[in-house]
């Protein structure tokens, strides 16, 4: 989700300019990130140089981040190639984007658990596009700013490590917001085409970083965690 501005993202050029223009985006509008990148430039462990291979990739999966969870239509992608590319998390089989689509989206595909329901801290089967964006949104008013902390081979075959990280300033499924920074660190996998377009996404991290921190903190009520997700205006955030 997001609102439009015309301050231009320094580290995503796809939604600089007229690029995308006729782009018709999941939550309605294209998403704003200017919360999150004060988060990352406040919390980042690394500077890259100008120009580095470190920087570009870095840059590149921010902007494969703006694809993987606000876009809709296969024509409005460009980062990757909607008929070729593949996803899989932790060595799964791949998936096409349609069949991540009916997964729920970019939270859901990258939150898949093979746990018994009742040992879960978030069921993707029980979540939407929708209500996944609403409660990361609620439960990190400024974002899950992203850095890449290393890039081990470049293109065509790209593979960095990577850290997000955030602070739990809102509500997580009736757990009180505890402020603590919360830290993901992972391994990534880029496979492009001769086009340059991102044709195989491979992810392995363990989501228990995570998820594990947001329920550290006391129960609410349902009347104060409404309030809390309220007070929040996930409308105007997003991740990333």
């Amino acid at each position: 989700m997001g609102s439009t501005g015309t301050k231009e993202d320094p580290y995503r050029w796809i939604l600089n300019g007229d690029v995308e223009k006729n782009t018709t985006w999941k939550f309605g509008a294209p998403p704003n990130y200017e919360a999150v990148n004060k988060l990352f430039e406040q919390g980042r462990t690394k500077i890259w140089p100008p120009g580095s291979l470190e920087e570009e990739v870095q840059n590149l999966v921010k902007c494969w981040e703006v694809e993987n969870i606000n876009k809709v239509l296969p024509e409005d992608f460009k980062i990757m190639d909607p008929n070729k590319v593949t996803f899989s998390l932790n060595g799964r089989k791949p998936i096409t984007l349609e069949e991540k689509r009916k997964l729920g989206g970019g939270y859901n595909a990258s939150l898949q658990t093979s746990l018994p329901a009742e040992y879960r801290l978030y069921d993707p089967k029980q979540e939407t596009a929708e209500t996944s964006n609403k409660l990361f949104t609620s439960t990190f008013p400024r974002g899950f700013a992203l850095e890449i902390v290393q890039v081990y081979t470049g293109p065509p075959l790209i593979v960095y490590k990577f850290r997000h990280w955030a602070y739990m300033e809102g509500p997580y499924k009736g757990h009180a917001p505890t402020g603590e920074l919360i830290e993901l660190y992972g391994i990534g996998i880029f496979e492009l085409d001769e086009n340059k377009k991102i044709v195989k996404v491979e992810q392995f991290y363990d989501p228990a970083q995570l998820l594990g921190p947001l329920v550290k903190g006391s129960k609410l009520d349902d009347s104060a965690e409404k309030g809390k997700e309220l007070s929040s205006c996930p409308m105007l955030q997003n991740l990333g």
